[in-house]
């Protein structure tokens, strides 16, 4: 069986910039279906819309736009695409070093370092920070380089200091291992985003990275900090979330579309996960479903 690997995603700074930054209008970034990463930490803030976030091992469903720092390497799929009704898409691209190793260890820099840091988990920001530091990076657009610089130190020192953020890896969570653990861990996110609404066998995925099924459970588990089943639960769980919020499909209809086979089995895993019944969290969000 053919299997993808994420792609190296080659990223060049602005003119007369020493990072990247791209606004892209509604769905003009559409790689929600693309596995990549490279080099460069992302920033990236979606202003509106609702969609599935995969960073790592980490899966959800965002509602009212997001606002993430994803670490170097860190494999994840793009955020938007045509159904997320997103207004816009701001992504800034930075070297760990950007400014150099020096720069960055001056006292003044700590919190920006430590920041930079803990990014290699994947970092979700919400509530206010999200709309407020969200509003600048969108400005920058407009600003001169060496103001649009500095506005980009302002916000990361800002949200080393916010309070209302979720880290979405286990710590030390990055796919800056050895080759072959990155080339193993990333075959089997591919293999669950391509075959989650199957049944999926331990022994198979066990198989395409030719390990034992015993050293793969191990293996997994220590890599991401849950179970191989657990990831795939919650796969399916996100792309239920997602169903349940923009189709208006019935919800035994979005129980098989997700990849359960047995609709009691789903109601109480969506309900462990969400807090909340199927039914409760459409109604919630019903305002998404077009």
């Amino acid at each position: 069986m053919k299997t993808i690997a994420p792609a190296l995603e080659v990223i060049t700074n602005s003119y007369g910039s020493s990072f990247t930054y791209a606004k892209h209008a509604e769905k003009t970034n559409s790689k929600a279906h693309l596995w990549h990463y490279h080099p460069e930490i992302e920033l990236v803030y979606i202003n509106g819309g609702a969609g599935k976030r995969q960073i790592g091992s980490h899966v959800s469903y965002y509602t009212n736009g997001s606002l993430l720092l994803i670490g170097a390497n860190l494999p994840h799929c793009g955020f938007t695409n045509e159904q997320t009704g997103n207004t816009t898409e701001t992504v800034v691209h930075i070297k760990p070093e950007f400014l150099g190793s020096d720069f960055l260890a001056a006292p003044e820099m700590r919190k920006i370092q430590n920041i930079l840091n803990q990014a290699k988990g994947g970092i979700a920001f919400g509530g206010e920070t999200k709309k407020r530091l969200g509003n600048r990076i969108e400005m920058m657009e407009n600003e001169p380089p060496f103001q649009r610089l500095m506005t980009l130190l302002s916000v990361l020192d800002e949200l080393e200091s916010a309070e209302d953020y979720t880290i979405l890896n286990a710590d030390g969570f990055s796919l800056e291992l050895q080759t072959q653990d990155n080339d193993r861990i990333n075959v089997v996110f591919n293999f669950v985003k391509d075959h989650f609404q199957e049944s999926i066998s331990i022994d198979e995925v066990s198989s395409l990275v030719s390990m034992t099924t015993p050293s793969f459970c191990r293996y997994f588990k220590k890599i991401s900090n849950k179970t191989f089943t657990e990831f795939v639960n919650e796969y399916r769980l996100v792309h239920a979330s997602k169903l349940l919020a923009e189709q208006p499909m019935s919800i035994n209809e979005v129980c098989y579309e997700s990849g359960f086979n047995n609709f009691s089995h789903f109601s109480k895993s969506f309900k462990q996960y969400t807090g909340k019944s199927a039914s409760q969290y459409r109604h919630e969000h019903k305002i998404i479903i077009s």
